[in-house]
């Protein structure tokens, strides 16, 4: 199951568009309703998908592809900020593991190459899997955020995870 991460080439639009503009693809937790199917070309057309202040990686096997994740940078302080990261694997990938060891090397990856000691991630508190991933992949269960979500016409509690630089030396 040996994975890694690489920047978004043209021909992983349509894979993209798939996980996010189709329910299937995207699954219960990820699907928000159409959105502008132009949307993932516009935003690689203009920088490829990464910016210093976030961006979309994806996760691959081999020349298979398996998800994405995004990072955003998000201020805590007026000289300071953290990431937050989110994914959505491919459904014939979800429940194997790939979505733990993306987020490990995505966290890796983040803390090698920006001076950020914290990165988070939110999902769902019905969301049960990805808070297992989470915890697997090395973060912190800090809190329930209460209507923190809309989603499938409701809003949705949420759960905070996060992850400091200190927690991977020890």
């Amino acid at each position: 199951m040996e994975i890694s991460l690489r920047a978004v080439a043209e021909d992983d639009l349509a894979f993209l568009n798939r996980l996010t503009n189709d329910p299937e693809g995207a699954g219960a937790f990820e699907w928000y309703g159409w959105h502008d199917p132009h949307r993932h070309r516009r935003r690689w057309e203009d920088n490829g998908m990464l910016s210093d202040d976030g961006g979309v990686l994806l996760i691959v096997r081999g020349v298979e592809r398996v998800g994405f994740l995004s990072f955003r940078k998000q201020v805590t302080s007026r000289v300071a900020y953290c990431w937050e990261i989110g994914l959505i694997l491919a459904p014939e990938f979800r429940g194997q593991g790939y979505g733990t060891r993306a987020q490990q090397l995505m966290v890796r990856y983040l803390f090698d190459h920006s001076p950020a000691n914290r990165v988070q991630a939110a999902t769902e508190l019905s969301n049960v899997a990805e808070q297992r991933a989470l915890e697997k992949a090395g973060f912190t269960r800090e809190g329930v955020m209460r209507g923190g979500g809309f989603r499938a016409g409701q809003w949705q509690d949420g759960v905070l995870y996060g992850i400091v630089r200190s927690d991977l030396d020890g």
